[in-house]
């Protein structure tokens, strides 16, 4: 594991316990950020500090003094002081528990104090035996919304969301293709098919020397357990936490293989129906008709035999793209290098760490013709969202910054909240000054029904999109009550683009929206509502969701050159004679 990856992690375990011990939330609020900037930095705060010294460190937008000295103690010494004062407090195992969803500090320290809970195990016995009711403020619906936050934290602890697996797999590809005996070699499962979350983590492998092959597998950095290791398959826990298994094959079964281990088990349960009335077998080794292997060194050979053409992994979970094959009517699924921008960042104006300049910048590295700044509004006064005032000094900057760049536009945006009447955090005449309008639900009621507010929204010309619709967070938040569909038709009417938000505990919309979307003819806008620039690479993570949605480039925003976006922006306003 990186220093970056172990510094955020302990700085997340810190804030965790002094959010427990009912420290001061500014403090706790201070290791969050520093945990997610160095979470998403691009570079190793071990090389920042072995060029810089601390003064470097203290440079990183969202390190402050003391957060830098912590960094610079723990790569000193391995440990941080005051990490282990805070452990000695508290029950690590206890403080797990806050990621679930109803469970706050005040009611862990309380179940702790009063009932005893010192484990999960303990916690689940209070709330079955009826004993966490009896503390204050323990109403039935609490009780309610405790036991399904459980629930979904216990379903997800089986899964990992597939923005923390991605830089794993990553990595062990790139480590992987060094090595002189590998001659191809692929992810598959879940992964490949870009589901939000993923199980264990498939890869498949042809070269020489399996056993070489897989020895360099088991000891690759990461690596904490080996739980097997021979000539064909190797199976190893990365980070005491994702188990990765990889598996040797033969060349000319490769495609075979890779096909029937990518799945989905839906996908080739149809394909298995069309070889047996071909007269055909089909496996993981291969194609055959009777004992004659016939296919299996591609994928495009074992989609062949079967008179099909190649169908793209993310489409394959028995949705009618097989169908679709048969009848030559496979949709062109964007790619990545389609993207033309990112339509809705954060900056260091409201909650970001970037400098409008550091943004724009890291954009044209990106290839990008343009960003979307879309900080929050000035009712999101936790976020730091601005007031109308210092909106307007971020537009100025903007305007004079994008007289000197080159190659990458700055789109002046908002992300404006939707108020609880569905009106806005800000008056219609500065969103009309905007290029971009992000409209979002961020603070809600417990059990209120959001459709009708988000629906007033869309009838706002300046509101060009609906961010995170359905505001789910996948590991920890089902999200607010909301009728999809009711939204998705007055996009369609209003001429409102829906946004995929790449931010990996998100990915909303839903693959099955956003397809839902595209099928009545509204645009979808892919923004990865970065806060640290360090998160611009989950572009990657939107464009998974927006292949396994069937879209295809002229489907979303980001694909339009430059003059074709500010024109659709445009476009919404004179449909609506605004």
């Amino acid at each position: 594991m990186s220093k970056n990856k172990k510094l955020s992690e302990i700085f997340d375990k810190i804030a965790d316990g002094l959010e427990f011990l009912g420290e001061n939330p500014f403090r706790v609020s201070a290791y969050r950020k520093a945990s997610r900037v160095l979470r998403d930095l691009p570079e190793e705060v071990e090389e920042i500090f072995r060029k810089k010294g601390l003064q470097g460190l203290e440079s990183i937008p969202g390190i402050g003094k003391s957060m830098a000295e912590k960094i610079a103690e723990y790569l000193e010494t391995g440990k941080i002081k005051r990490y282990e004062e805070v452990m000695e407090k508290v029950p690590t195992e206890l403080l797990d528990l806050l990621d679930v969803q109803g469970i706050g500090p005040k009611t862990l320290k309380l179940a702790y104090d009063k009932l005893g809970v010192r484990t999960l195990q303990d916690f689940k016995r209070v709330l079955e035996d009826g004993s966490l009711a009896s503390l204050p403020g323990m109403g039935a619906k609490k009780i309610e919304n405790i036991m399904k936050g459980l629930e979904l934290y216990e379903k997800m602890k089986e899964r990992i969301p597939l923005g923390l697996a991605f830089p794993i797999v990553q990595d062990i590809l790139e480590s992987m293709k060094k090595l002189k005996e590998v001659k191809a070699i692929s992810p598959a499962g879940s992964f490949r098919r870009m589901r939000e979350t993923v199980g264990d983590l498939d890869i498949l492998v042809t070269g020489t020397r399996g056993g070489e092959i897989i020895r360099y597998f088991t000891e690759l950095p990461g690596v904490t357990r080996v739980l097997a290791a021979g000539e064909t398959k190797g199976s190893v826990i990365f980070h005491d936490r994702y188990q990765v298994d990889l598996r040797v094959v033969p060349e000319e079964s490769y495609g075979a293989a890779l096909q029937y281990f990518t799945g989905s088990r839906a996908h080739n349960i149809h394909l298995r129906t069309i070889a047996k009335e071909r007269g055909l077998k089909i496996s993981e080794y291969g194609v055959f008709r009777g004992s004659e292997m016939i296919a299996g060194r591609t994928e495009e050979e074992v989609y062949g035999a079967l008179g099909l053409p190649w169908i793209p992994p993310e489409l394959r979970e028995d949705r009618g793209e097989i169908e679709a094959a048969h009848e030559n009517r496979l949709p062109e699924l964007v790619e990545l290098s389609d993207i033309k921008g990112d339509l809705h960042v954060h900056s260091r104006y409201s909650d970001g760490t970037a400098t409008l300049e550091e943004i724009a910048r890291r954009a044209k590295d990106r290839g990008y013709s343009y960003i979307a700044v879309c900080d929050h509004s000035q009712s999101v006064k936790y976020a730091r969202g601005l007031e109308v005032e210092r909106l307007l000094r971020k537009m100025g900057e903007i305007k004079r910054l994008n007289e000197t760049l080159d190659g990458v536009k700055l789109l002046m945006g908002t992300e404006v909240d939707i108020l609880q009447d569905g009106t806005l955090d800000y008056p219609d005449e500065i969103l009309r000054e905007l290029d971009i309008v992000v409209a979002a639900v961020h603070i809600w009621s417990k059990n209120e029904d959001t459709t009708s507010r988000i629906l007033k929204a869309m009838e706002n010309p300046y509101v060009h999109v609906i961010a995170h619709p359905t505001g789910r967070l996948i590991s920890t938040r089902e999200g607010y009550r909301v009728d999809v569909e009711k939204i998705i038709e007055k996009a369609a009417e209003t001429g409102t683009a829906l946004e995929i938000n790449a931010y990996y505990e998100r990915l909303d919309l839903n693959d099955i929206y956003s397809r839902r979307a595209k099928e009545i003819g509204v645009k979808l806008s892919i923004g990865t509502d970065t806060h640290n620039i360090g998160q611009l690479w989950m572009m990657v993570l939107g464009v998974g969701v927006a292949r396994r949605a069937w879209l295809e480039p002229g489907d979303l925003l980001n694909t339009m050159e430059l003059d074709e976006l500010l024109e659709f922006l445009r476009s919404k306003r004179k449909r609506m004679g605004a």
